[in-house]
């Protein structure tokens, strides 16, 4: 079969004994996010045509105004797991703490916890801008068979199995990786299939585009501010392009196709940066370095960062191998 006509179900069964455990946990994790992804993109698709847009009056953990949308996506991934009995816990950038997750004999037997943002950059929904999914896969570290517990998902992101985003954009996106490189599988939103549509996505080396608030500049660090001065030099290859478009999924794609940095620093008005650790930027820094990328918090990787609980904040700093090196250069000499 050509590689290209392939589809994500084809694909999960073809690459299942690259999973280090291969009892069929892993794929069925991935098939059910599938499921919830068209769901959800159904939803997003028709957001303009129905009252689903709009704030829905709660706020989250992180004390942002949930959106309609983003409780309906929280709701049908949580479910969709759920009812498949695969995952033994689930958290979610919606969700104050975690979920423990039992099998309908009460047993919990399970060997994964999936940690997600349900829907990233939906305050973009009501101005028709990409907004996503990201989620990502952890075996359990306590013993199987006990309720899952805060260690189970409080691991740095080195010992992440699989992780992946779901980009609801001009065509719906699948892109995910298990630690053999990254793939990408298109929605043909005709027959609700995925089909593999960019494989073995790669970061270039080096990149012309720079993504990060620039609004934000007055508030950001000395390393941060002199790196972006770097950026728009006119020398060399310079000055590169400002492309932001504050969803974190849609930059941190165009980025990896390409070529690009996304830098969200600290700054006075977020201390500790504004993404999170285990929803945001562990996957991403997964998918990340598997495309031949790099992600670090300024200084390092994101992927060694012990998490000491579960909504916290790190700054990051992802994308083109080159274009990170050169920005933490800039951290470095400006402690």
């Amino acid at each position: 079969m050509e590689e290209r006509n392939k589809t994500l179900g084809e694909f999960i069964i073809e690459k299942q004994s690259e999973f280090q455990y291969s009892s069929g946990e892993l794929s069925r994790i991935i098939n059910s996010i599938r499921l919830a992804a068209k769901v959800v993109n159904y939803k997003v698709n028709k957001a303009g045509l129905v009252d689903i847009v709009g704030a829905a009056g709660d706020q989250n953990i992180q004390g942002e105004d949930q959106q309609k949308l983003d409780v309906y996506a929280n709701e049908v991934f949580i479910q969709t797991l759920i009812n498949r009995e695969i995952v033994c816990g689930i958290a979610s950038e919606e969700n104050d703490d975690f979920i423990t997750v039992a099998g309908s004999d009460n047993s919990h037997n399970n060997k994964y916890v999936v940690l997600m943002d349900p829907l990233d950059g939906s305050s973009n929904i009501d101005v028709n801008v990409s907004v996503g999914t990201i989620f990502s896969v952890f075996r359990r570290v306590t013993p199987i068979g006990t309720p899952v517990q805060l260690e189970d998902f409080l691991q740095p992101g080195v010992n992440q199995v699989a992780a992946g985003y779901v980009i609801y954009g001009t065509s719906t996106m699948l892109v995910y990786t298990t630690g053999h490189g990254v793939n990408g599988f298109t929605l043909n939103p005709a027959i609700g299939t995925f089909y593999l549509s960019h494989p073995n996505m790669q970061f270039p080396k080096d990149g012309k585009i720079y993504s990060v608030n620039e609004g934000n500049y007055i508030h950001f660090p000395q390393g941060v501010k002199n790196y972006i001065k770097y950026c728009q030099l006119e020398e060399g290859d310079r000055p590169y392009t400002s492309r932001y478009i504050g969803s974190l999924v849609s930059d941190f794609h165009r980025n990896m196709i390409k070529g690009g940095i996304y830098l969200y620093p600290t700054s006075s008005k977020a201390p500790n940066g504004k993404l999170r650790l285990l929803y945001e930027c562990n996957p991403m820094a997964f998918l990340a370095e598997q495309a031949g990328g790099k992600a670090s918090d300024g200084y390092k990787r994101i992927m060694e960062i012990q998490p000491t609980e579960l909504h916290q904040r790190v700054p990051f700093f992802c994308g083109s191998q080159n274009m990170v090196e050169k920005a933490e250069e800039f951290m470095e000499n400006n402690k």
